[in-house]
């Protein structure tokens, strides 16, 4: 039975997923007041909660692998279960969220009543993407130095923060930006291409713990560190663009 639990551990990682998308479909867009009287359009603060079960998603995926190697439980179902709970936790729930910024961006649209929803499917790439990923991730012999593509928990972090940013981040710019929808297409493009590339980019699984072996691990984790105190929630997107440009950095350190 004990080594079943990394496995229970992982559906737990799907039920998190489940409720992210609970919460993404009941707390939408809504119409809201000014202090003038003037109504407007906003995203409703209870999405935070999309990005609390994400976030707990991501965390449970973490224990499930580390209990999984501590007790020598690795085994092909727990692979398979891996990446279909990662679908639904990082790229179906997390497609979600993009799929109501980019409606939330288009109502500042003059003509907004007269858009195509079809203006919203981009979001939905998002999980395409991610299938494709953990596909190829499955049929992949197990590195612990390298990753093949951005590996999708990475991408569902990523966005799981952007409502967090919308509500906390009192910087005009960084709002600008999550309402312009083309901004948002960029960002699904990157993140899909990010994903389905075949970029070296380097593991957390330390094999040994020597500075030289370990140089761009211990960079990462103390610059990620110094990111989260200065920026706070502003600082996970930039953790992953951190993670992909030391990856390039140091490639010949980690293949």
């Amino acid at each position: 039975m004990i080594k079943q639990l990394p496995n229970l551990f992982t559906l737990l990682n799907l039920f998190f997923g489940c409720m992210a998308l609970v919460c993404g479909l009941q707390s939408g867009l809504i119409v809201a007041a000014r202090p003038d009287g003037q109504a407007f359009i906003d995203l409703s603060e209870q999405i935070w909660m999309v990005s609390l079960f994400i976030g707990l998603a991501a965390l449970v995926d973490f224990l499930d692998g580390f209990l999984a190697r501590a007790l020598g439980a690795d085994s092909a179902m727990g692979k398979q279960l891996d990446s279909l709970a990662d679908l639904v936790s990082f790229g179906v729930a997390p497609a979600l969220l993009v799929y109501h910024f980019l409606r939330l961006s288009w109502a500042q649209h003059p003509s907004a009543l007269a858009l195509d929803s079809i203006l919203l499917w981009p979001a939905f790439f998002l999980p395409l993407a991610a299938a494709w990923r953990l596909a190829r991730f499955n049929l992949a012999p197990v590195s612990l130095q390298v990753f093949s593509g951005l590996p999708v928990p990475a991408v569902g972090l990523l966005i799981a923060s952007l409502p967090l940013i919308y509500w906390n981040i009192e910087l005009q710019w960084v709002i600008s930006l999550l309402l312009n929808p083309y901004f948002l297409y960029a960002l699904i493009a990157t993140l899909c291409y990010l994903m389905v590339s075949r970029l070296s980019l380097l593991t957390l699984k330390f094999s040994s713990y020597g500075w030289p072996d370990n140089q761009p691990r211990y960079l990462l984790i103390v610059l990620s560190l110094l990111l989260l105190l200065v920026l706070q929630w502003l600082a996970i997107p930039l953790i992953v663009v951190l993670y992909v440009l030391l990856s390039l950095l140091f490639k010949n350190k980690h293949t």
